[in-house]
């Protein structure tokens, strides 16, 4: 069924045009304010590092990768736990996306009994902290359902997370232009092909952005789970620094791991857009 958009008024206005020669000096002037600004942020961790008199040995740290023993290779705690983590936050990022679009069409539908429970879910869990709810799930919820801590730490975060979700898929849906709708109800589209051919398609794009920044969350938001020792990336850094003492090593590695993480899933989502907008074009 090919896709029917109506065009409005917005899509026909195009941005004025810059020449060649303004747009790269425009690019020139801000990689030189990055690298400006970049090479203060690392002068002034140089300058702090020195003055703390700290005695760093960043030579141990390589063990704590990966090991060759016997000529096989042997991963280390870090890399375990950057595993677990990812597997930690996929799952969690999956389900809270549909614990978000199972509640956002309860808050858009007719259901008085869905609307309140939705309602319900929402301010229940946005208004408390993430670290009660971890320990309600690990302490109440995961007895009763016979749910290791791991699972508990996932269904805790999608849940959490799945809150912030629903409200960004409502924003998103609610975007679309009401005279989509209508053209969608006039071609004689039932509110499933309606919402699938035209509105989630058009939601899209505007759903993507602030769905990455949340996803972004979680990866760091799953750090909370070593309180219940889920061996995830945190847990086995505060491991390796009870183990060590070298809490200023590990602590930079654990906060580097994290940021190329965050990183690179936000330079795919990028890449997903642009492919969205050419696929439109």
């Amino acid at each position: 069924m090919n896709v029917t958009t109506v065009p409005s008024p917005s899509s026909e206005r195009r941005a004025p045009r810059v020449p060649i020669t303004g747009r790269a000096l425009r690019r020139g002037g801000e990689v030189a304010q990055a690298v400006i600004v970049l090479g203060l942020i690392a002068w002034l961790i140089y300058r702090g590092a020195a003055a703390m008199e700290y005695n760093w040995q960043w030579y141990r740290v390589p063990p704590f990768f990966y090991r060759v023993i016997d000529g096989e290779v042997i991963y280390g705690p870090l890399v375990r736990g950057l595993i677990e983590t990812i597997r930690l936050a996929a799952i969690s990022s999956v389900l809270a996306i549909a614990i978000g679009l199972v509640t956002a069409f309860l808050r858009l539908s007719d259901s008085i009994s869905g609307r309140i429970v939705a309602t319900w879910y929402l301010e229940a869990i946005r208004n408390t902290p993430l670290l009660v709810q971890l320990f309600l799930f690990y302490f109440v919820l995961a007895p009763i359902f016979g749910v290791d801590r791991f699972w508990a730490g996932v269904l805790c975060l999608a849940f959490f997370e799945g809150s912030f979700a629903a409200e960004i898929i409502r924003g998103g849906i609610q975007a679309v232009d009401r005279g989509q709708y209508e053209a969608a109800d006039a071609n004689g589209f039932t509110t499933a092909d309606k919402y699938r051919f035209i509105v989630i398609p058009q939601a899209l794009p505007l759903i993507l952005p602030p769905l990455t920044g949340l996803i972004i969350s979680l990866v760091k938001h799953s750090a909370i789970v070593s309180v219940i020792a889920v061996a995830e990336l945190t847990t086995e850094g505060l491991n390796l620094i009870s183990d060590t003492f070298m809490a200023f090593e590990i602590w930079f590695i654990v906060a580097g791991i994290y940021l190329a993480l965050t990183v690179s899933l936000s330079l795919a989502v990028t890449m997903l857009e642009r492919k969205l907008d050419a696929g439109r074009r």
